[in-house]
């Protein structure tokens, strides 16, 4: 509760470094900012025409393939990149870090905020394309907001915990990278969970970034409230704060040791 008191009083400069942050992480380059767009809608046409057309895949229930891939891949491309941003918080403000007065506990959140602005555009990006193939925003969309505090919580926690590793281990963001290349095809976003066996469901559904895509998928296309399955939404709650609680309390037991390792 502290940690969140202290950021909530810090809100603004908050608000101000994330923008700047994502303003320069592009600086110096010709199309600037447009490059953290390019890089996703490529990755997205890539998988369409893999799996839609090279693969021939069939497409799950009567949704066209492709809002099935967008609605689930644009989440997990802001907790992908809000991972890695946020893993690298410390070492990419170190500058700060080792300035007595300045508090580094908004260091994650800054990069969590800043892959933020992305994942907005994408949001906007996926809404147009589903209107144009006929599904248009209900009520039921809005619950995109919640999913995406959803992701928020998650990973600012996971952040707080591979931040203050990454100090002391830097190999961690190498296996946070493999990490993230192993889970993309555990999670179903390419594929339908429909095709694995009953009983084995639960593994892939344990996955805490399962119940977000899915959850955008149901708020996207379905038409389904996320209080429709609260077995799964109370377990997510639990595990995520559970992992706030576990990653907030590292950091501060570690922080005072930042300075001097960096």
């Amino acid at each position: 509760m502290k940690l969140i008191k202290n950021l909530l009083s810090n809100r603004k400069l908050v608000w101000s470094l994330s923008k700047n942050d994502f303003k320069t992480k592009y600086a110096g380059s010709y199309l600037g900012i447009v490059w953290a767009f390019v890089q996703p809608v490529i990755t997205i046409l890539v998988y369409w025409f893999v799996f839609q057309v090279g693969f021939r895949s069939t497409q799950p229930a009567q949704y066209p393939y492709v809002l099935v891939l967008v609605s689930g891949i644009i989440p997990w491309f802001f907790f992908a990149d809000a991972l890695n941003g946020g893993s690298n918080s410390l070492l990419e403000y170190n500058y700060l870090v080792k300035k007595i007065v300045f508090n580094i506990d908004i260091l994650p959140v800054i990069k969590v905020l800043s892959a933020m602005f992305v994942h907005v555009f994408f949001v906007v990006f996926t809404l147009i394309l589903t209107a144009c193939y006929g599904y248009y925003p209900t009520l039921y969309t809005l619950q995109i907001i919640y999913y995406s505090f959803c992701t928020f919580v998650f990973v600012l926690g996971l952040s707080y915990l591979t931040s203050s590793i990454t100090v002391f281990f830097r190999d961690i963001t190498q296996i946070i990278s493999i990490f993230l290349q192993v889970g993309i095809w555990l999670t179903p976003i390419m594929w339908d969970i429909a095709i694995i066996p009953t009983h084995f469901r639960w593994i892939f559904k344990i996955n805490p970034i399962y119940y977000v895509v899915n959850g955008y998928r149901e708020a996207i296309l379905i038409g389904k409230g996320f209080w429709s399955n609260p077995m799964w939404t109370l377990y997510f709650w639990v595990f995520t704060i559970a992992m706030f609680i576990i990653g907030s309390s590292v950091f501060k037991k570690l922080k005072v040791h930042f300075a001097d390792v960096l």
